[in-house]
């Protein structure tokens, strides 16, 4: 609800003010969409924040070796971005602290409900991938909207931050589909 009441002032604010004069009301869509970058940026500081908590309990459950591994390099991947979005918030001279995602914060409880409600071995793997995988594609929407936002906002350090992570949530995800198809969803069929 918060977030719809932002976007509607963000727009309202962009959309009326001005006196009628182009360069004021480009002037006022810049300064919504810096406004709305900056809120979307606290969202996934938060989100990856709240990973970093969360993907430990995915390693813990996981009994694939390649699947572990893959979640644990993801998890130096996490840390490192979060470290990248505090430069972000540097470069926009902006106060770093999240604002909790709901989103995220839905996704990682139906991730821990995968795991409570799966027997340890290849089932419940498939259920980490599968979770993992909807946190990949939420992520991979985010980054790619901020860094379209970020080349919009002639932020071309920032871009090049939120490119990196962007490139490496979109290699997780391939990393994750790849393990899943060698082998885990077809082990996972023959154990139900």
């Amino acid at each position: 609800m918060e977030d719809r009441d932002f976007m509607k002032k963000t727009q309202s604010d962009a959309h009326h003010q001005g006196n009628g004069h182009s360069a004021k009301k480009k002037s006022d869509v810049a300064h919504g969409l810096h406004a709305l970058f900056v809120n979307e940026l606290r969202d996934i500081y938060w989100a990856e924040n709240a990973l970093t908590k969360a993907i430990p309990g995915m390693i813990k459950n996981a009994t694939s070796k390649e699947l572990v591994a893959a979640l644990t390099g993801h998890l130096e991947e996490t840390k490192e971005q979060v470290t990248r979005l505090e430069e972000v918030f540097s470069l926009f001279n902006e106060k770093v602290e999240g604002k909790k995602c709901e989103a995220m914060a839905g996704l990682i409880k139906e991730a821990e409900e995968i795991m409570e409600n799966t027997e340890k071995g290849t089932v419940r793997d498939a259920g980490i991938i599968l979770a993992a995988q909807k946190v990949e594609h939420y992520e991979i929407a985010t980054y790619g909207t901020l860094l379209s936002f970020a080349k919009t906002l002639g932020e071309d350090e920032a871009a090049d931050l939120l490119q990196k992570s962007l490139s490496e949530e979109m290699g997780a995800d391939v990393k994750l589909t790849e393990i899943a198809e060698a082998h885990i969803n077809e082990d996972a069929m023959e154990a139900a």
